[in-house]
């Protein structure tokens, strides 16, 4: 920071276990990631690479190289899993992992149909390689699971060797623990944090109004996933009360 302000909250230094931000790439140029790694890199503990873009980016090695210079975790978002997990292509899937010398995999079922005893098979596989997030959560309505449900499938991926747990929302925020028009589904949320370790857990959260009701929920070092390469330095404002939507959150009460 430029300037030492009081009444700002502590933020942990990377590599950190809490206060993650998850950026989701879903296209940039080279140019555009390295700008990005060069304004931010404090800031962003994870790139993923958004749904199934890995294949078709012509210069991924290229970012992948750019991210791990800054300090920054590169890796593939769950649909990557999935494609390849529909196609009966496991050991392909991780032949590819390791072509790209990534250290992270995300496991997830978001748009297949997954036994769950299997998913937590393939996590349990997986992590004795790579470590493994997992998310929870579908990506359409048609399919919904029960609070309850939501909970126990988090506490038996983390059991079954993931790092830590995804609260599925895609990059719109209007799925999983949220609503469709975007509010939280704080039943949810909450009755998840009662059984769940929040810093297990990086909660989706592309929108502002999503960014700051988890900050206010848990802290600044809340997990936030699927932010948009254009909010890293948006973010961290928020984190530290340095925007309108958490500007009092950290200051004493006798100062306001």
């Amino acid at each position: 920071m430029i300037h030492r302000i009081p009444f700002l909250p502590k933020r942990t230094d990377k590599p950190r276990n809490a206060g993650i931000s998850m950026i989701i790439d879903k296209g940039l140029s080279s140019i555009e990631a390295q700008g990005m790694a060069d304004a931010c890199e404090k800031y962003i503990d994870f790139v993923k690479f958004g749904f199934g873009t890995a294949l078709i980016s012509p210069n991924l090695k290229e970012k992948i190289a750019i991210y791990k210079n800054a300090g920054i975790i590169p890796y593939c978002g769950g649909s990557l899993f999935e494609i390849f997990i529909l196609r009966n292509m496991y050991s392909e899937f991780v032949e590819y992992i390791k072509s790209l010398e990534l250290t992270h995999v995300e496991v997830s079922d978001g748009s297949i149909t997954l036994d769950h005893k299997k998913k937590l098979q393939f996590i349990e596989k997986l992590s004795l390689e790579f470590t493994v997030i997992s998310e929870v959560g579908y990506k359409t309505t048609d399919r919904e699971l029960t609070d309850d449900e939501w909970t126990k499938m988090m506490l038996d991926e983390l059991s079954a060797g993931s790092w830590k747990v995804i609260g599925e929302a895609r990059e719109s925020g209007t799925i999983g623990i949220y609503n469709a028009d975007g509010s939280p589904n704080r039943k949810l949320i909450d009755g998840i944090l009662e059984k769940v370790p929040a810093d297990s857990i990086i909660w989706e959260a592309p929108q502002k109004a999503q960014q700051a009701m988890f900050i206010k929920l848990i802290g600044s070092e809340v997990n936030l996933g699927n932010i948009s390469t254009s909010e890293v330095i948006a973010l961290e404002a928020l984190r530290q009360g340095l925007r309108g939507d958490t500007f009092f959150e950290f200051i004493p009460k006798s100062y306001i």
